[in-house]
């Protein structure tokens, strides 16, 4: 069954006239909704951090960033833009006790509200608007006047009237432009994680490492084994991009096409099909959840060593050097 879409003629955006939206954060995600909402003619503040490069971005774009406490006081609808780890905290600390009744709190990611961090007060409710893409992209779609789809999900208590305040909000930043699916907070937070983890970061960072590997151990020139396992990716992906696996086979030589459909079973095997399983599962029972949340509660040592440890790999020592080759690329470095 096809999942319920929803377009700009089923959002109403004047219902979100006489309304203040809170941004909390000023970062990826919330300068293009505080942005796009602005320029829909709604209004708009911020919360954001003194002395941080968020406020003076927020400055120079022409807002005046509020605390936290304030912003949610002011605020009718109150939007979460902060990373997942902090989020509980400064609920807990800086927003619950500033919320009124009628208060909508919107998650742009259901983290926090799927594995119960926020206990909203009575008369509080939650609802998920969640862009299918980063920031920027929300951003310079919508100033080109197309727009991001965008996820739209109703927490506990939530009904028809909040479902339709988030279609107002998700015009507001473009959204409905691209199209609206309706999920639920468990969806789209556990399929979320599961992608990051299994494919999009965890899953290709540790392939394209492995590979490298591989390549040199063989005796391979590092340079050689960067741009087959690590550079090339990208062609790949952008066939994904544009037309799928079959647009993508379509794309490659024959010799390419054959070597997947072959070799490829023999890399994702059944042992690794019944790991992705078992990390779903992690996801479902909450186990990462807690892992992560407590990982952070004690300053995240494992993380920062993990962090430390991985930017030291060859793959990236050879990778900043040949990068620096390729003049077309707006090479970032750490």
């Amino acid at each position: 069954m096809a999942a319920t879409t929803y377009y700009d003629k089923e959002a109403d955006l004047s219902l979100l006239k006489g309304k203040t939206i809170a941004i909390l954060g000023y970062g990826s995600q919330g300068h293009a909704h505080a942005q796009n909402l602005r320029d829909s003619g709604c209004n708009v503040i911020i919360a954001e951090l003194p002395g941080t490069d968020n406020y003076e971005a927020a400055v120079k774009d022409g807002f005046k960033p509020l605390s936290t406490e304030e912003a949610t006081k002011q605020g009718d609808i109150i939007v979460f833009t902060l990373p997942d780890e902090l989020q509980a905290d400064i609920f807990r600390t800086q927003v619950r006790d500033n919320l009124a009744k009628g208060n909508i709190i919107v998650a742009t990611h259901g983290f926090n509200i799927h594995y119960g961090q926020f206990n909203l007060p009575q008369g509080v409710v939650a609802i998920l608007i969640a862009p299918k893409g980063p920031g920027h992209l929300v951003r310079s779609e919508f100033v080109k006047g197309g727009g991001v789809p965008c996820l739209i999900a109703l927490g506990e208590g939530a009904g028809d009237s909040e479902r339709k305040i988030g279609l107002a909000y998700a015009k507001g930043i473009g959204g409905t432009r691209g199209g609206v699916i309706e999920t639920s907070f468990a969806e789209e937070t556990e399929t979320d994680l599961f992608g990051e983890q299994v494919v999009l970061c965890g899953g290709v960072s540790e392939l394209v490492k492995t590979a490298f590997e591989v390549l040199v151990e063989a005796g391979y020139q590092p340079e050689m084994a960067y741009f087959e396992c690590m550079h090339e990716l990208k062609l790949i992906v952008d066939l994904f991009y544009q037309g799928g696996l079959n647009y993508m086979r379509y794309s490659v030589s024959n010799t390419a096409e054959y070597g997947d459909y072959t070799r490829g079973p023999r890399i994702v095997t059944a042992e690794t099909k019944k790991e992705m399983k078992k990390i779903l599962e992690e996801i479902q029972n909450g186990q990462f959840a807690r892992e992560w949340l407590l990982e952070n509660k004690v300053g995240a040592p494992a993380f920062k060593r993990l962090r430390a440890r991985a930017r030291k790999h060859q793959l990236e020592e050879i990778g900043r050097r040949l990068r620096k080759m390729m003049s077309w690329i707006d090479a970032k470095e750490l």
